[in-house]
């Protein structure tokens, strides 16, 4: 029933910033873990900050730390992707996603459409 909707990708300079946002409708998401995953061009896609929903606790790959903020807002059912410092190797897709607590990561089962974010050197 949860639905995912990406926004805020763009062109951007190396060591510049970006703000990405998800949009949740449907239950609570107080269950859940939010993720942002990362798909460069040719490579997989790789989860870089996650949070849970209710507590917000947080997690972040070691490319990224440092560099992006994962948050959201209960209230209106959103997720937020701060990021800064920016690479080129950044470029890709963004994807928003949910999970059930508890499941491992492959149990990623809710996803946003995505948002391009181009990092140019």
């Amino acid at each position: 029933q949860v639905q995912l909707v990406e926004s805020g990708g763009g062109l951007v300079q190396a060591g510049g910033s970006l703000t990405l946002s998800c949009a949740a409708s449907g239950r609570t998401l107080s269950m859940y873990v939010m993720g942002w995953f990362h798909q460069a061009p040719g490579t997989e896609r790789d989860l870089v900050a996650a949070i849970t929903y209710g507590e917000g606790i947080t997690y972040y790959s070691d490319s990224v730390k440092g560099r992006f903020t994962i948050s959201r807002d209960n209230a209106k059912n959103m997720v937020f992707l701060q990021m800064s410092s920016l690479k080129p190797d950044d470029t890709g897709v963004y994807y928003c996603a949910a999970k059930r607590r508890g499941e491992p990561r492959s149990a990623y089962n809710v996803w946003g459409q995505g948002t391009q974010v181009t990092v140019s050197s």
